[in-house]
């Protein structure tokens, strides 16, 4: 069953990783120093709750505000509803509405993986990801994905000491640090004042924006994911690449048995 508190449920299931998934590091856009500053106060990605509130949705809610924040930075939105994000989280982990034990939250690989395989349905369009993962503890890298690919899609390990609401997210409140000590939770990490360990990033979950120092992020962190969307992104040398790397692992994962 996935974790709840006061609302706010987490559904980010331990890291893995899978022979052949797509990365990052070969793309051009990686290859150079993220900028100091990502500050993105004049656009709205507007995030929504998703069903985060009732359900551990997570990883399928970050992927329905990551196409919302994708379209706010190009100037228009997206609607997504309630129901399309639980309809793909049923999709993509086998949750089943009428067993609530089935609630138990996904593998954020698996979930992109899906996501490209079949696509995120809303209810006029189907959008479909390329996506590729990045060294958690590479944190230049983090920044350059949400600079050129709108937002990081992160899974990080909640600690107890998190679950107070309001204020910054930092590794110096009080309670329990421990990192998983609440549990895992799939977020968007959106923009930053800076580089420094006590700088802010905007993180989206849970219908708003959370603030968190850069140190909270790296003592957090377990997977770090880039993904564009194929509707909305334009062509490039990257994108090709990207394709080509989401194209063989999607090949890859049918030749497997199973």
């Amino acid at each position: 069953m996935a974790h709840r508190a006061a609302g706010r449920r987490l559904g980010c299931l331990p890291a893995e990783t899978r022979p052949g998934q797509p990365l990052l590091a070969g793309l051009r856009m990686m290859a150079r120093r993220a900028p100091g500053r990502l500050l993105r106060e004049g656009i709205d990605p507007a995030p929504l709750m998703l069903g985060n509130d009732r359900l551990g949705d997570c990883t399928s809610a970050g992927l329905g505000n990551h196409l919302r924040a994708t379209a706010a930075l190009a100037g228009f939105q997206v609607a997504v509803r309630d129901a399309d994000a639980i309809l793909f989280y049923e999709r993509a982990t086998g949750y089943t509405p009428a067993d609530p034990a089935t609630d138990r939250g996904g593998v954020e690989v698996d979930v992109l993986a899906c996501a490209a395989r079949d696509g995120y349905a809303l209810a006029d369009q189907t959008f479909y990801p390329a996506w590729g993962s990045a060294a958690p503890d590479d944190l230049n890298a983090l920044r350059l994905v949400m600079a050129g690919m709108g937002a990081a899609y992160l899974g990080v390990q909640l600690a107890s000491a998190d679950q107070a609401e309001g204020g910054v997210w930092d590794t110096t409140t009080p309670g329990d640090q421990t990192p998983g000590s609440w549990g895992g939770h799939c977020l968007l990490a959106w923009s930053y004042d800076g580089v420094e360990d006590e700088s802010v990033v905007s993180l989206l979950t849970w219908g708003g924006i959370q603030r968190a120092t850069w140190r909270w992020v790296r003592a957090r962190i377990m997977e770090c994911h880039g993904l564009a969307w194929r509707q909305l992104m334009p062509a490039g040398e990257d994108w090709d690449a990207l394709a080509a790397a989401n194209a063989a692992f999607l090949e890859g994962e049918a030749a497997m048995p199973g």
